[in-house]
């Protein structure tokens, strides 16, 4: 008894101070909606500087303190939300992009200013008594929640968490609230820091990698629940106490020991995998939506690629013959390579790519002794490949925010459990391959490794499978209903990202002939993935800089300056996105020349009326239909079923390409939005469905589509259930559908948007080609064919949008309000367009809220009122 209550006093101390980290995160994020990823690099500078302030300068301890507590760190909270993140409110990953930079800025800046060695003699500012430190975390908790409940504060806070915008209309301060929830904050990483410095050895990355497993707990607690987040902090550390009783004397003991040193790691992984995402505060779903990273624009590589070249060939040419700083730049940039494919190409926010290239390195060294290197390098890709499902996995149901929190516990779980286990990594001194012991010998066949994964990656921007990757980057749900099979696709990414990886830690391991688990470390990887976003994710030569770079001012300048160096750019990217490239641009003109002038944005004249497809039949009418439109009204019973009065037209037995719901119920958690609803969506007809606002429109749209899939009920396509199946093997089947909001792709030219429909047919090249150009011809888009779709007026990519879905040879075509941002003359031609393709045999549903529109353009009008 009395050990177990030793263990537990000693839980209560840490869990104390994972859950002030919990707290601090809770109310930035509900604050700002920003995770600052950034808390536990703050909890770091402010026990240094505590220890400064104290063991350094001679400070009293109290005063050193209030300095550290009261001033330093609220006023760094502050400044963080003045000059990063108030510019960001709303921005997924702009923000995420920003606070990864500050965290190996901070970093960069520690190890400058205090070196990477570890210091054990931070002070205490409070006693040992771990009550004392549990009550202090309480108190402070507590005061939280009263000044949220039953203050004026509280209340503007609680209103900027529901919608932000509209707080700012009701005369809300919303900024003052976003700083404050900032300052608190970074007073709680710093009262964090400061309380676990003294149990630690105080260096530069142990206090940020501990902190960030901590997070854990405020993801458990979903960013709101206090309570929820201090219990969770509490638990995790008493049983993590409770583990170090237990000795186990075979080969379990390590194992166990790990697992009790990192539960937090472990409950942060299980908390990102289990648990949705949390919703972000004070943004509209729009806002809120996780979007890739912003990219340069693509031009002409022109002469870099040569450039490249030179510069990688250059230090063969050297009088030494050491090159053992040399040899780590290739290796490197194929690790970044990786990064370059899973977030530049397939636009996945990946956190994780320092732990596949880990276990490259460590299997590589393992695999050594028992086969021939280059096999051996080889046998762990292979091994290391198929773990890229790991976290391709996830991140078919995740994006954005908690894509990079799944990825970057993964991370931290290989590292705790795999890499830092001297069982795993004791005596690992991998050798060179024969033939190339030697450094330059060893450069040259680093160089043609290299050369390798930078051609495959470059394949990947080239034909289908690289317009379908583009789709995927710029706009998922988009690529999804063109055909692309995004599941798919995304594991494919991660698979060759993890082998890429793999490949790159190989070479790195054998190149410095052992194996270093802190050159793999999560602190790395977040600094990988920071150099690549702001060199350039979808570039290869942006990857060989990044490369160059991080070795060059470690290995020529003191220790930190790479992460300095790489955390200030990355501040400037996600604070302003086209700083960066703009600089690159003005470089690159300066040493080039000016590009060659881009092609005009050329505007066709708008006609009449909407001309059909050269190939287009005669419209017709179907032989049954009444050329009398009918209005129907739904009230949520099946159509099929009789309840819905007004005949459809059609054979008495379904057709195959004939979609209809039965019986379809569907809800958001506890929210009915239908119950026992049909539709039939019948060919040579425009069918409408209105209905007030929460009557479930967009719901039961969604389920034909297959993008939701009801509680209960069956779409059919003819005699076909197809309630299960995703929105790209509908659209394969002849379902096609447009958006509400906006959905192209901007990195492709209008043409290319286009064919990415046309190819997901199964039709041939040159039938894809044939069906790109009759789509294009037949929404006047010709003049536009090779323009890229950025910066294209509403107008035109309205009609790039139709006519993607019409390359897709489908038989219906599902429309959600295709008229917004329409003027009347646009909204005519689209509606002689509609009722052209339903004339010739097509089936079409369309929301709309335009009565007006809804009375020329409909054939049937269903109804549809909010369940009761």
């Amino acid at each position: 008894m009395s050990l177990t209550y030793d263990l537990t006093l000693a839980g209560l101390a840490v869990g104390s101070a994972a859950a002030l980290t919990g707290i601090g995160l809770i109310v930035t994020y509900r604050a700002t909606g920003v995770l600052n990823l950034a808390h536990g690099a703050v909890a770091m500078v402010a026990a240094y500087a505590l220890r400064q302030f104290t063991v350094e300068w001679g400070w009293p301890l109290p005063l050193a303190a209030a300095v550290t507590l009261c001033v330093l760190a609220p006023a760094f909270g502050l400044l963080l939300d003045l000059a990063v993140f108030r510019p960001l409110a709303g921005e997924t990953v702009p923000a995420l992009v920003a606070s990864l930079g500050v965290f190996v800025l901070l970093v960069g800046v520690a190890t400058l200013l205090w070196g990477t060695g570890a210091r054990s003699d931070a002070p205490r500012i409070l006693p040992e008594d771990p009550w004392i430190q549990l009550a202090a975390t309480l108190a402070l908790a507590l005061a939280v929640a009263a000044v949220t409940r039953w203050t004026r504060f509280g209340r503007e806070l609680r209103a900027v968490v529901d919608d932000r915008a509209l707080a700012r209309l009701t005369g809300i301060h919303a900024d003052r609230v976003s700083a404050a929830g900032w300052a608190f904050g970074t007073f709680t990483a710093g009262l964090t820091g400061v309380l676990l410095a003294p149990a630690l050895r105080l260096d530069p990355y142990g206090l940020p990698l501990l902190v960030m497993e901590v997070m854990a707990v405020a993801v458990v607690a979903r960013m709101r629940g206090l309570p929820v987040a201090i219990g969770a902090a509490l638990a995790v550390a008493v049983a993590q106490s409770q583990l170090t009783r237990f000795h186990p004397e075979n080969w379990a003991q390590p194992l166990l020991q790990s697992f009790g040193a990192n539960l937090f790691a472990v409950a942060l992984l299980v908390a990102a995998l289990a648990l949705p995402a949390p919703p972000t505060p004070g943004a509209s779903s729009a806002a809120s939506r996780p979007t890739p990273p912003r990219l340069a624009a693509r031009h002409g590589a022109g002469p870099l690629p040569l450039v490249a070249a030179i510069l990688f060939l250059l230090p063969l040419g050297f009088a030494g013959s050491d090159l053992r700083t040399s040899v780590q730049v290739p290796a490197l940039a194929v690790i970044l390579l990786s990064l370059v494919v899973v977030t530049g190409r397939g636009g996945q926010i990946s956190l994780g790519q320092a732990a596949y290239a880990g276990l490259g390195a460590l299997f590589t060294a393992h695999l050594s002794p028992h086969l021939p290197n280059l096999l051996a390098l080889a046998a762990a890709v292979a091994l290391v490949a198929p773990l890229g499902l790991l976290t391709g996995w996830p991140a078919i149901r995740r994006q954005g925010l908690a894509l990079a929190l799944t990825t970057l516990a993964f991370s931290l779980t290989v590292s705790r459990f795999v890499l830092d286990q001297p069982y795993a990594t004791a005596g690992l001194a991998p050798d060179r391959p024969a033939w190339f012991h030697g450094d330059r010998a060893y450069y040259t066949l680093e160089l043609a490794l290299l050369a390798l994964a930078a051609a495959t990656v470059a394949l990947l921007r080239r034909g289908r499978h690289g317009r379908a990757l583009t789709a995927l980057r710029d706009d998922e749900r988009a690529a999804s209903a063109a055909g692309v099979a995004v599941p798919a696709l995304k594991l494919t990414t991660f698979v060759t990202g993890a082998a890429l990886a793999a490949l790159g830690g190989g070479m790195l391991t054998m190149g410095v002939r052992a194996f270093d688990a802190g050159a793999f470390d999560p602190v790395r990887g977040l600094l990988w993935f920071a150099a690549i976003v702001v060199l350039g994710s979808d570039s290869v030569i942006g990857a060989l800089a990044a490369a160059a770079l991080l070795v060059g001012l470690d290995a020529g300048a003191q220790g930190g300056w790479a992460a300095a160096v790489i955390g200030v750019l990355a501040v400037l990217t996600g604070r302003h996105p086209g700083v960066v490239p703009a600089l690159t641009e003005a470089a690159r003109r300066l040493t080039y020349g000016s590009p060659a002038p881009r092609r005009p944005v050329v505007h066709p004249r708008k006609r009449p009326s909407a001309a059909p497809s050269p190939n287009a039949r005669t419209p017709r009418t179907a032989p049954d239909a009444d050329p009398n439109p009918i209005t129907a009204t739904s009230t949520g019973a099946d159509a099929d079923g009789g309840t819905c009065p007004g005949p459809h037209p059609g054979p008495t037995t379904p057709a195959p390409s004939l979609l209809r719901a039965h019986s379809v119920t569907a809800a958001y958690g506890g929210h009915l939005a239908l119950r026992d609803t049909g539709l039939t969506v019948p060919p040579y007809r425009v069918t409408a469905l209105v209905g007030p606002n929460g009557a479930g429109k967009s719901t039961l749209f969604h389920c034909l589509a297959g993008t939701l899939r009801p509680r209960s009920g069956t779409v059919l396509l003819g005699t076909r259930d197809v309630t299960g199946l995703p929105p790209h093997a509908r659209t394969r089947l002849g379902v096609a559908r447009t958006f509400q909001q906006l959905a192209v792709f901007p990195s492709l030219t209008v043409a290319e948007n286009v064919r990415v429909g046309a190819e997901y047919t199964g039709l041939s090249a040159p039938a894809t080609r044939d069906a790109t150009d009759r789509a294009l011809r037949l929404l006047r888009l010709g003049p536009l064919r090779d323009t890229q779709a950025a910066g294209l007026p509403t107008a035109v990519l309205r009609r790039v949008e139709l006519a993607r879905a019409l390359a897709t040879n489908p038989h219906t075509l599902l429309l959600d309000e295709p008229t917004a941002g329409l003027d009347t003359a646009e909204t005519a031609d689209l509606v002689r367009l509609l009722r052209a393709l339903a004339a010739d045999g097509m089936a079409l549903l369309v929301i709309e809220h335009d009565r007006a529109l809804v009375a020329e353009l409909a054939d049937t009008v269903h109804t549809l009122e909010p369940p009761g």
